[in-house]
């Protein structure tokens, strides 16, 4: 009689045990979790990160593991089927929409708007420049371009050489392509000599630490370390600080959407967390990550 009881109780532990038991991979997420994986965007990966971990208190038993690598690395995992989410700075192009579409039997990944960024013009805090136009960034980043001192600007700055260092995002990078085809224009490309970052963070500070820098970076990505300049289309025309209300409103010239794009089998977990992002919550995120939010959602002061 013992013995039974001694091997019911030892059931019992078992399975009670089993109940609680981690995952096989060891991360100690219970085996209920659901664990999406979001890919892609730098300019995006810190409002990402942001978006999970507050997800994570609204819905415990959805755990979104969030990397950056680009917009390019983003979009090569959709299409491998490597990731749940693929952040983008950029729309699909053709080519990847059909790639995607041919990976998923025909059917087209879904898009989903999530924000907005103002492509913020950086300048070390040193430079007496306070405003530039569209036209004199074609000239300065462009294969072909004019400008190359910032004499050729009227601008002296304290403690730099007069050659301009121009700070620039890998190809891999939503932001390269992005600035490349709404300032360069679509049949230009970017002049040789530029330094050529991974990340966005990685253009501010370089800016921060180089006085006669010059680079561009989302805006959420603005530390004390730099300036940010204002700017307008053509040379001579009203330039235009980099807000919520002037980058939704188009006033200021280079403002960019950014999206979400899943898979159009996604778990159902992944539809959830989309509709949060999209909802209040998930957008009072963004304002306080400096980036800007849906339109419904903007506050009417800024």
């Amino acid at each position: 009689m013992k013995h039974i009881l001694t091997t019911a109780l030892l059931a019992a532990s078992l399975v009670l045990t089993g109940c609680d038991k981690k995952s096989a991979d060891g991360s100690g997420k219970k085996q209920d979790t659901v664990a999406l994986q979001n890919i892609g965007s730098d300019t995006m990966v810190n409002l990402a990160q942001a978006w999970a971990e507050s997800y994570a208190k609204v819905d415990p038993k959805v755990s979104v593991e969030v990397s950056g690598g680009g917009s390019g690395i983003g979009v090569a995992a959709l299409i491998n089927g490597t990731c749940d989410i693929a952040n983008s700075s950029r729309h699909l192009e053709k080519e990847e929409e059909e790639k995607a579409t041919a990976k998923y039997g025909g059917k087209h990944p879904i898009e989903y708007l999530v924000a907005y960024d103002a492509l913020a013009i950086y300048v070390h805090p040193s430079n007496p420049m306070s405003e530039i136009s569209v036209e004199q960034l074609s000239d300065l980043f462009r294969d072909g371009g004019k400008i190359s001192k910032w004499s050729e600007l009227g601008v002296t700055v304290p403690g730099a050489a007069d050659e301009i260092v121009r700070v620039s995002r890998q190809n891999n990078s939503g932001t390269y392509h992005y600035f490349r085809e709404a300032v360069l224009g679509k049949k230009s490309d970017f002049r040789a000599g530029s330094r050529d970052m991974s990340g966005s963070k990685d253009v501010v500070e370089l800016v921060g630490n180089t006085p006669g820098s010059i680079g561009y970076s989302g805006i959420g990505y603005k530390t004390d370390k730099v300036k940010v300049l204002k700017v307008s289309k053509k040379t001579g025309e009203p330039s235009v600080v980099p807000t919520i209300k002037t980058a939704l409103d188009k006033t200021y010239p280079i403002a960019r959407p950014m999206f979400m794009y899943a898979p159009p089998a996604a778990k159902p977990e992944v539809e959830g967390y989309l509709k949060w992002i999209t909802s209040a919550p998930g957008q009072a995120i963004v304002i306080d990550k400096g980036y800007i939010p849906l339109a419904e959602f903007a506050p009417k002061d800024q």
